[in-house]
């Protein structure tokens, strides 16, 4: 099936977005520059991977046809094209970072978008044909070089996100203000045990790392202190730290409100930069912003920390490892706008680069479908309290790019393109298990 559209030409770029602000969303104001080749090769790219996969496709209030695809029986998700022009201009320059861009610009939406990404992630090695990924280098941008985690870089990457507001993760986040997987006790979750299971996610991690009263804990990567609220009130001694200045300062005034500064001490410290001796190290979903580049020196810091039959328990979001090496070349959307430097691993390559280090993975259990149901639960809270995020000072195009971020993250556990993982790793030989 082919639909016609209007030429396109490198010197024409469509006027600003009129709700966009341009001096603080450049890139999507304006669609970019880009050759006519390019947004037809990309147009027939898309027309061809809407065919093949469960999704209706229409054009809203433009006076193009009704639908791009023949409609399927059964309630599938719709995706709506505004503006299909700039759609296409966008991805033809930038592959998945301009679908990304048009969504922010508003010119394109779905009455069920975490159905919608799941479809696409669920066919991600379908969408383009096996003959055009080969050129794949030619269509994507290489990591940007500030973005590497150095100890300077790594400041500023953690603080570009986690420094927004407190009061912005406030709105949507339990009350025990924790920002990674829960683990339900039931599905489906509901907001009213959303606490119950942090803190269940949370003790099984200093289970596993055995915390109890005198142990000296160290926690790499603080959020706003609720894990090490938990382990001082087991008896622990815990360091922990973090780069964010926010979070910091909250966790203190949380740490200090529950009396247990004396127990707790928190640093604003790279994790290259801690010194000691601990019986337990944990780290919930940091290694996520560590880098490839940087994961050799990770785990020699978790090596050097631990103390003689001392336990490393780690949460990590994981994928699978081809997916992850191509990963790891590409400027995506969510490196640009939701996590700069960060790279999410696989579990080959937290084995490989654990085992270098002297660490063996002695248990690692997986619990995708729980990260689902959290990503939920925070993306309709979010959209509940729109009003009090544009109360705070963020605009429209923030809040469509908080609201793509959270369904385009549930949509990856949703379809078991990514996985949620606690591992537990010790420096003696105990026989690898898993589960």
């Amino acid at each position: 099936m082919t639909v016609s559209y209007p030429p396109t030409h490198q010197s024409v770029v469509p006027a600003a977005d009129r709700t966009v602000d341009p001096a603080r969303w450049p890139d999507v104001a304006h669609p970019p520059r880009t050759s006519a080749l390019r947004t037809a090769i990309a147009r027939r790219i898309v027309e061809r991977a809407f065919t093949r996969v469960p999704l209706r496709i229409r054009h809203g209030g433009d006076g193009r046809p009704a639908s791009l695809v023949p409609l399927r029986t059964g309630a599938l998700p719709t995706l709506t094209l505004h503006r299909p022009e700039a759609f296409h201009r966008r991805i033809g320059a930038g592959g998945l970072i301009g679908f990304g861009e048009s969504y922010m610009a508003g010119e394109w939406e779905s009455d069920d978008l975490v159905g919608a990404l799941t479809v696409l992630a669920s066919h991600v090695d379908e969408l383009v044909p096996a003959p055009l990924r080969r050129l794949r280098g030619a269509w994507v941008r290489r990591r940007p070089e500030q973005q590497r985690n150095t100890p300077e870089g790594a400041r500023d990457n953690i603080q570009s996100h986690y420094d927004l507001s407190n009061e912005l993760f406030s709105l949507f986040l339990d009350p025990s203000m924790s920002y990674s997987s829960a683990v339900f006790a039931a599905f489906p979750a509901s907001p009213a045990t959303f606490t119950a299971a942090q803190h269940r996610k949370i003790d099984r991690l200093l289970d596993l790392a055995e915390v109890g009263p005198g142990t000296r804990l160290l926690e790499i990567g603080t959020g706003w202190g609720e894990l090490a609220l938990r382990a001082a009130a087991r008896g622990a001694e815990v360091l922990t730290v973090t780069l964010s200045e926010e979070q910091a300062d909250l966790a203190r005034t949380r740490i200090a409100a529950a009396g247990l500064s004396d127990r707790v001490t928190v640093e604003l410290r790279d994790y290259r930069h801690v010194e000691g001796s601990f019986d337990a190290v944990v780290s919930v979903e940091m290694i996520e912003a560590v880098g490839a580049e940087y994961w050799p020196a990770y785990f020699a810091a978790l090596r050097g920390l631990l103390a003689p039959g001392g336990r490393v328990a780690l949460q990590a979001i994981t994928m699978p490892h081809e997916r992850m090496l191509v990963t790891a070349r590409t400027h995506t959307w969510i490196s640009k706008y939701i996590f700069p430097g960060g790279l999410i691993p696989s579990r080959e390559a937290i084995a490989r680069e654990s085992a270098a280090a002297g660490l063996r993975i002695v248990e690692d259990a997986g619990f995708g479908d729980h990260y689902a149901e959290t990503l939920r639960l925070w993306r309709e809270e979010f959209g509940r309290q729109a009003a009090a995020v544009d109360a705070l000072g963020f605009d429209v195009v923030f809040r469509r790019m908080w609201e793509l971020y959270l369904a385009y993250s549930e949509a990856g556990f949703r379809s078991r393109y990514l996985d949620v993982r606690q591992i537990l790793l010790t420096a003696d030989h105990t026989p690898e298990t898993a589960r």
